[in-house]
């Protein structure tokens, strides 16, 4: 099995995670959760997005999370999902150096919503990445339902290709697979990324998936043979997509951090320090989370049990 030594995870609690909850913390519990996400040894965190308040108020105070942060070291990247030249100017305004535009592949979706194609929301972003450019700010594109949606079934590769093309047209050559919806399967996933690894070689990837189904741990295994090694998680397996039917389920960083310690990938992230964020979160949000971790333990803490 070809699979890399090392994997970069980027930690999408923040965001991703908290978007879609009841009870949303405070900037402080925020701000603590981010300073002991970097302490566990994560290089990349998105820390929030810019969208509209009254859209995703978990998300209202992101630009106080970055005023607040104050530095970070130089190795560390926090990057905010934004929406138009709006979050960039947001971002330029508390001091965030990284963000993301994001753009669905389900063509029915986008229409739906912004009453554009996809190809035609990404030439819409030429403006942000301009601004961003001017003020220094790096910027990547994200993907959702690359794999598949629930309107639509299947996503075709060349209607993927061709957002891609879009990206790179307006100067964006990182790109996010955002599973959103939790539909993709392990062969979808390795023959699609394989397949873009091969036609945009100067581009760079991360993988985001959903766990919704039960498959995102697989569809991250199949993604690695495919030559891949960047991808998102959010902490006790929190969050999922509120514009997604039933999409509620991120992959949970500890338990994809654990496997890849058991096979000796390295990630420099300390499994034990996230889960002890997890279950400060669980206590923040006041539910359960879907970890197997958490329940469970680590595979090698069972072992040194029994041997005591």
């Amino acid at each position: 099995m070809n699979l890399p030594e090392k994997v970069s995870i980027c930690e999408v609690g923040l965001r991703d995670g908290l978007q879609n909850e009841k009870v949303i913390p405070t900037t402080d519990d925020k701000v603590a959760l981010l300073k002991g996400i970097i302490d566990a040894g994560y290089k990349v965190i998105e820390v929030g997005s810019f969208m509209h308040p009254k859209k995703v108020p978990q998300m209202a105070d992101t630009d106080e999370i970055f005023k607040r942060i104050g530095e970070v070291p130089d190795d560390v990247e926090l990057r905010a999902l934004i929406p138009n030249t709006r979050g960039v100017q947001r971002a330029i305004d508390c001091g965030c150096k990284k963000v993301k535009l994001n753009v669905s592949a389900s063509r029915m979706h986008n229409l739906k919503n912004l009453n554009r194609t996809p190809e035609e929301s990404v030439a819409g972003f030429a403006d942000c990445v301009k601004m961003a450019n001017e003020n220094n700010i790096a910027i990547s594109g994200s993907i959702s339902m690359p794999f598949a949606s629930p309107w639509e079934g299947r996503t075709p590769v060349e209607d993927v290709d061709a957002i891609i093309e879009a990206y790179m047209k307006v100067g964006i050559n990182e790109i996010s697979l955002s599973d959103a919806s939790g539909q993709a399967v392990p062969n979808q996933v390795y023959s699609l990324c394989k397949h873009v690894r091969e036609k945009y070689p100067e581009a760079s990837w991360w993988l985001h998936f959903h766990n919704t189904r039960g498959a995102a741990m697989a569809n991250i295994l199949a993604a690695m043979q495919a030559g891949m090694t960047r991808f998102d998680a959010s902490f006790g397996g929190l969050g999922g997509c509120p514009f997604v039917p039933g999409a509620a389920g991120n992959i949970s960083s500890e338990d994809v951090i654990n496997m890849l310690d058991e096979m000796g990938i390295a990630t420099g992230i300390d499994v034990l320090k996230v889960m002890a964020l997890s279950r400060k979160v669980g206590e923040l949000v006041g539910h359960g989370l879907d970890s197997y971790v958490l329940r469970a333990g680590r595979s090698k803490d069972l072992i040194a049990s029994q041997t005591e």
